[in-house]
């Protein structure tokens, strides 16, 4: 769903609303009315999936959006915003008063009767309309918030991120197994903790390992203890987790560092040389960079820039004309 297209507006709403429509309906999520002051310039991009009674949703918002008075019809969901720019400011009951979720948030709620909400302009958030089945007993009158980073975050938004790539090739079995653990980890959300045996969430669990360790290739302190630690979990369960999707976490990260320092080996300027490309990526000195190179890839660093077309390098020396660069 698009809307952020020059001169898309008043169509913008139309568009992301024929979007929604078609991609969700109505039976799960009823997009409300917006205001007027709204409607003239809006500019709002989204991924948007359906997995049977749920929905799940990557908003982007160039333009400010607000909803028009809403009546109060009644609902029956749970309803999760994850903040990641900007803010969304929520409706609630008379005697709660408006909510904030800003940057690096979330909040879960039940929802039992429609409300307004307004979001800032640049917002990038994820919006997840849940079945309360299993989730209202959890939350009860509650309303929880907490940071964005948290380990049940950020396995909720690795197993969210896998669904959109998958979901248009899943089949009837997949699409209950990914059900059925977006309630497992939203019900981690709510109570602060998931069940780290449960073997539905080792996609997620891995996923998410993934993320975090491609975001530290470079950190040197980067380790299986380390991504354990971050997610809250055993690293005997990070283990158990990469065997259950047949990989291992150290060999991951060591074929990550691998394909970064190929792509430094060609980048147009400001080269590292082997030794300072073996330090940058953490591999004990050139030597053994070198051998690990070759083994993954058929050739040394040096074959390697020399067979794409990159000028020689030396193991301890920047080509001639470069100098130090700051990373590779």
């Amino acid at each position: 769903m698009d809307s952020t297209a020059p001169g898309a507006a008043p169509r913008g709403l139309d568009a992301f609303r024929r979007g929604w429509e078609t991609q969700i309906g109505d039976d799960v999520f009823q997009l409300p009315a917006f205001s007027p002051d709204t409607i003239g310039d809006f500019r709002v991009k989204g991924h948007v999936a359906k997995v049977q009674g749920a929905a799940i949703a990557d908003l982007h918002a160039a333009s400010a959006t607000r909803t028009a008075d809403v009546p109060g019809g009644d609902q029956d969901l749970v309803a999760m915003y994850v903040v990641q720019r900007g803010a969304w400011t929520l409706g609630g009951p008379p005697d709660c008063g408006e909510q904030t979720v800003s940057a690096g948030q979330f909040l879960v709620r039940h929802v039992g009767r429609l409300s307004a909400f307004e979001t800032s302009a640049h917002l990038t958030a994820k919006f997840f309309v849940l079945p309360p089945g299993e989730l209202k007993p959890l939350l009860g009158n509650r309303v929880i918030t907490g940071p964005a980073d948290s380990a049940e975050i950020r396995l909720l938004t690795a197993l969210t991120d896998m669904i959109h790539i998958t979901v248009a090739d899943l089949g009837p079995a997949g699409v209950e197994a990914a059900h059925a653990a977006l309630i497992e980890l939203a019900k981690a959300v709510t109570k602060g903790r998931f069940d780290d045996v449960e073997p539905r969430l080792a996609p997620a669990l891995t996923q998410a390992a993934k993320d975090l360790a491609d975001r530290r290739l470079a950190d040197p302190e980067l380790s299986p203890a380390m991504l354990a630690r971050e997610l809250n979990v055993s690293v005997r369960t990070l283990h158990r987790a990469f065997a259950a999707v047949g990989e291992q976490v150290a060999t991951y990260i060591r074929h990550r560092r691998l394909q970064e320092a190929r792509l430094a080996l060609t980048a147009p300027s400001g080269r590292l040389s082997i030794s300072e490309l073996a330090a940058h990526w953490q591999f004990a000195d050139s030597s053994h960079f070198t051998r690990t190179f070759k083994k993954h890839y058929g050739q040394t660093p040096t074959e390697y820039a020399r067979s794409t077309g990159a000028a020689s390098l030396s193991p301890n020396r920047h080509p001639p004309g470069h100098g130090p660069a700051e990373s590779a």
